[in-house]
C-alpha cells in the first residue's frame, strides 16, 4: 500500500523536496548518457527521466509535453498493491499504452521505490533505441504502411522479481536488432539509471519522512495545476477559440492532412480540448498517436514558463477539463497504422497548440516552428555495417518578446557534433552552419533552421529523409511571415544534381556523392518593416539574412555592408498590410 499524507510539508521544505526530486531527476540522466552505447543517446540525448508519486503522477521530469500517463500502462496488467521492492517493469507498445509512448524506438523502463514495505512513488528512465528490428536499419521509414513494420513491440512486462532479472526476455529483443550489442549496453545503462533513481527517492523518504514526501507531491501537483489553470483563464474568454494547421503528407502520395483544434472555456470555467474535426488517419506512418494528457501538458509547458519554482507534471493535464479525440483520426489511428514518422504531426501539433493562444491573445503568443528533421544512411564501410542517424535542427517561432531560435532539436536534445560525425561514422562533414534566410521575416525574426553536407566515403549507402512543412511553412504572427523550408539535395551545384522527395526511403548515394540537407526555420512576429534597420544589417552581417531578402522583406536597403538611409526609406514607404497570421492558402481559415 502507499504511505498516507497525514504530515504537512511546510513552504520551505517542499522546495527543498523540490529541488532534491529534480536533482535525482537530473542524476539519472547524467548517468544514462555517460554510459549508454548509442549515438542517438549518448550524443543525441534522446532520453528522459521522470519521478512519479505513489499512485503514478508525474511529479518531477524533463520539460517533455508528448506523453502521456506512463504507469497506467503498467498498472493495467501488473496491480499497483502486488508490486515488490526491487521490481522493473518494461514496455515500447504504442498502441497498448494508448499513446504514452508514440513510436517503438522509445523504451520505457519504470520501477516502484518502497520505504519500509510501503510505495512511495515510482521512477522512470525512457530512451531512443537506434534500432529494434522493422523493415529498414533504424526501424524507422517513410516505406512503413503498418506497425508490425517498425520493429519488435514489447507490452507491458515485469523485468525483474525478487532480485531476477528475466534475461530470456531480453535476450529475444537484442536478437532482433541489427546492432545487438550497441542494444544490449543502452539497456543497462536505463536500468542503471533507473536504480539510481529508485535509491534516491528511498534517500528522499529516509531524510523528509514519507509522510512528508508524500504531501509534498500532492502539493506540487495542485500548485501545477492551479497555475496552468488560472493561465487558462486568463488567456480563453468564454466560448470556443480555434485553429487548423497542417502537414504536407506521409511520403506516400497522400496530404495534405489537417489538425482542426477547438479550446471550448465553459460559463463555470470548465476547459473542453476537442481535435475531432482532425482529417483520418495516413496510410503512411505520419500517425500520432496522441494521448489526452498531451494537449495539457503542451499548454502547462508553456504557460509555466517564467514561473519561478513551478515544474511541469502531471498537474498540468488536470487543469484541462475533458479531450476529446477521434478514433480513426491523424490523431488517434486505429492499429496498425504505422507512427514511426509521427514526430512530423507532433511537432504540428505543439505549434498548432500555440496557435490556439495567439487567436486567443490576439498575436501575443509564439509563431509557429520546423518539425526536427531526420535522415538516415545506412550501408557497410571497411567491413562492418554502420547506421547513421542524425535528427537536426531547425528554427523555432520568433516571440511577441524577441527572435526565435536557431537549430533547435527539440526541446533538450542536441546537433551532433561534425567531430563525432567524422570519427564515429564513413562520412566527411563538408558545411556546417545556420540556414540563411529561413528565419520568417517579422520585427521578430524566427529563428534559422540547419544546412549539413555530408560527402559519403562509403562504397554504397541507402538514405532515408524526412522533412515536412515544405508546402505548408511554419506561419508567423501579427505580420510576421512565414519561416522557409527545408530540402534534401545530393550533389548540389553539379550537373548530377538533384532534389530529393521530403519525405522518401530508398535513394541510394555511392562514394563521393554529396548530400545537402536544408532545415526549415520559424516564422516571424510583428511586421517586418517594424525591425530597426540597424538589426536587419547585423542579421545580414552576421549570415541570418541576405542582402536580398532584406531588401524584398525588410524593406532595409544595404550596400557595401553598410545601410543605405535614402533606399531604405524609399522601400519603406511601400509598407504591406499587417495580417495576424501569415500562412498557406490550402490550410483552413482560423475561426
Amino acid at each position: 500500500m502507499s504511505s498516507s499524507t497525514t504530515v504537512t510539508c511546510d513552504p520551505v521544505t517542499l522546495e527543498i523536496v523540490r529541488g532534491a526530486a529534480r536533482a535525482a531527476q537530473a542524476e539519472m540522466e547524467a548517468l544514462l548518457e555517460r554510459t549508454a552505447m548509442s549515438a542517438f543517446i549518448r550524443e543525441k540525448k534522446d532520453f528522459y527521466t521522470a519521478i512519479f508519486d505513489a499512485e503514478g503522477a508525474m511529479v518531477i521530469g524533463s520539460d517533455l509535453p508528448i506523453f502521456g500517463d506512463i504507469v497506467a500502462p503498467v498498472a493495467r496488467e501488473f496491480p499497483l498493491d502486488t508490486m515488490r521492492p526491487g521490481d522493473l517493469y518494461w514496455y515500447n507498445d504504442c498502441y497498448g499504452s494508448r499513446g504514452a509512448v508514440s513510436h517503438s524506438n522509445d523504451q520505457v523502463f519504470l520501477a516502484p521505490a518502497f520505504h519500509a514495505g510501503a510505495r512511495i512513488g515510482f521512477v522512470m528512465g525512457w530512451a531512443h533505441f537506434s534500432d529494434i528490428g522493422g523493415l529498414r536499419a533504424g526501424s524507422i521509414s517513410p516505406d512503413a504502411t503498418e506497425h508490425f513494420q517498425e520493429g519488435i513491440i514489447v507490452p507491458p512486462v515485469r523485468l525483474v522479481r525478487d532480485g531476477t532479472v528475466n534475461e530470456d526476455l531480453l535476450r529475444t529483443f537484442w536478437r532482433n536488432s541489427r546492432f545487438p550489442t550497441q542494444s544490449r549496453g543502452d539497456t543497462r545503462a536505463l536500468m542503471a539509471a533507473v536504480r539510481l533513481g529508485e535509491r534516491r527517492l528511498e534517500e528522499m523518504a529516509d531524510r523528509f519522512g514519507p509522510a512528508v514526501l508524500a504531501d509534498a507531491f500532492r502539493q506540487l501537483l495542485a500548485r501545477t495545476e492551479a497555475t496552468v489553470r488560472a493561465k487558462l483563464r486568463a488567456t480563453f474568454p468564454v466560448g470556443t477559440t480555434r485553429f487548423a494547421d497542417a502537414i504536407d503528407g506521409d511520403g506516400h502520395g497522400n496530404g495534405p492532412f489537417r489538425l482542426r483544434f477547438a479550446l471550448t472555456r465553459t460559463d463555470d470555467d470548465r476547459f473542453l480540448f476537442d481535435a475531432t474535426g482532425t482529417d483520418d488517419q495516413a496510410p503512411g506512418p505520419v500517425n500520432f498517436l496522441m494521448h489526452p494528457d498531451v494537449p495539457g501538458m503542451a499548454l502547462g509547458l508553456f504557460f509555466l514558463q517564467g514561473e519561478p519554482g513551478q515544474v511541469l507534471n502531471a498537474g498540468g493535464p488536470r487543469a484541462m477539463d475533458e479531450v476529446r479525440l477521434r478514433e480513426g483520426s491523424l490523431l488517434q489511428p486505429r492499429p496498425p497504422a504505422p507512427l514511426g514518422m509521427r514526430g512530423l504531426t507532433m511537432m504540428r501539433c505543439l505549434a498548432a497548440l500555440n496557435g490556439l493562444v495567439a487567436v486567443a491573445r490576439d498575436g501575443e503568443a509564439p509563431a509557429a516552428h520546423s518539425a526536427y528533421v531526420i535522415i538516415a544512411l545506412r550501408g557497410e564501410h571497411d567491413g562492418r555495417t554502420f547506421l547513421l542517424t542524425d535528427g537536426i535542427g531547425v528554427g523555432y517561432g520568433a516571440r511577441p518578446f524577441a527572435d526565435g531560435t536557431d537549430a533547435v532539436y527539440f526541446v533538450a536534445q542536441e546537433n551532433y557534433p561534425a567531430e563525432f560525425m567524422e570519427l564515429a561514422y564513413p562520412v566527411r562533414l563538408r558545411a556546417y552552419g545556420l540556414h540563411r534566410d529561413s528565419g520568417g521575416p517579422g520585427r521578430f525574426r524566427g529563428g534559422c533552421g540547419v544546412v549539413r553536407e555530408y560527402e559519403v566515403l562509403a562504397e554504397r549507402a541507402m538514405l532515408s529523409v524526412r522533412i515536412d512543412s515544405v508546402r505548408n511553412p511554419p506561419w508567423g504572427v501579427a505580420g510576421g511571415m512565414n519561416g522557409g523550408s527545408g530540402r534534401a539535395v545530393v550533389n548540389p551545384g553539379t550537373e548530377r544534381e538533384r532534389v530529393l522527395p521530403p519525405l522518401s526511403d530508398g535513394t541510394i548515394l555511392t562514394r563521393g556523392e554529396v548530400l545537402r540537407i536544408e532545415t526549415g526555420g520559424g516564422g516571424g512576429w510583428g511586421h517586418p518593416f517594424d525591425r530597426p534597420a540597424e538589426q536587419v544589417l547585423s542579421d545580414v552581417l552576421c549570415g541570418f539574412v541576405s542582402e536580398a531578402a532584406a531588401a524584398e522583406h525588410y524593406g532595409v536597403a544595404i550596400a557595401d555592408g553598410a545601410l543605405d538611409p535614402a533606399g531604405t526609406e524609399a522601400l519603406r514607404a511601400r509598407r504591406p498590410a499587417v495580417r495576424l497570421f501569415h500562412r498557406h492558402a490550402y490550410t483552413d481559415a482560423v475561426a
